[in-house]
């Protein structure tokens, strides 16, 4: 473990704990109402699993990829309001539909695609994270460190924001097990508005930072994200 690691965790271990507990209590709650519960519900069920995976793991990536970055945020459950507001959203659609059209909240292909999509959106994020190593940070950076490079190779060299691209298919992906028709567009919507605004305030600064490298690179290389070109100086 190293020194900066070793530090952070133990100047918030109980902090860490309480949130990796709670993580793992949900992951397993929802393992449990995939397999026993009625199958109206069992889709919430593994809905809960992804969505604990996710956040417990967000925590675990930063501390093997970039540990000088590592604090108690890393885990993104107070990612934003707007976050948290979403997610409600979606499991009061969720509970509603559930009461008036039952039917459609059993397993189903569509469930079952949608899982597959966050799997495969979650594992992308992770190698981008792993990937980028310390270059990586859930702040986008306005100053460039010592240690910043611009890292061309791996996941990025199929789109320049694959940690953002898997983020978004993840998302529309828990819409899909919960089939949530409302939520689906309405998150489809809010990713790709919040991911196009982000990606044009991060190319301003790795344009700064990197120059005609960068310039090059978005020649190369697209964002991976539909109908998002990020910013372009000739723009």
């Amino acid at each position: 473990m190293s020194h900066e690691l070793l530090q952070i965790v133990e100047n918030s271990l109980e902090s860490v704990a309480i949130r990796a507990l709670f993580l793992g209590y949900i992951f397993g709650i929802g393992i449990l109402i995939s397999i026993n519960a009625p199958p109206s519900w069992q889709v919430f069920g593994i809905y809960t699993t992804v969505l604990a995976s996710f956040h417990y793991t967000e925590f675990l990536a930063i501390a093997w990829s970039n540990p000088a970055a590592l604090s108690i945020d890393s885990f993104i459950l107070n990612h934003s309001v707007a976050y948290g507001i979403a997610a409600c959203l979606s499991w009061m659609e969720f509970i509603i539909e559930r009461h008036y059209f039952n039917l459609m909240k059993r397993p189903s292909f569509v469930c079952y695609f949608g899982l597959m999509l966050c799997i495969s959106g979650e594992i992308l994020r992770k190698l981008a994270m792993c990937t980028a190593r310390h270059n990586f940070n859930h702040v986008v950076q306005n100053e460039r460190r010592n240690n910043h490079e611009l890292v061309t190779h791996g996941v990025y060299n199929l789109c320049r924001h694959p940690s953002y691209v898997g983020w978004f298919y993840w998302s529309i992906g828990t819409q899909l097990i919960l089939q949530n028709p409302l939520c689906l567009f309405a998150y489809a919507l809010m990713s790709w508005s919040f991911f196009h605004d982000r990606v044009l305030i991060e190319e301003m600064t790795l344009l700064s930072f990197f120059g005609e490298d960068y310039v090059q690179y978005q020649k190369k290389v697209g964002t991976g994200l539909p109908f998002i070109s990020g910013y372009k100086i000739n723009s």
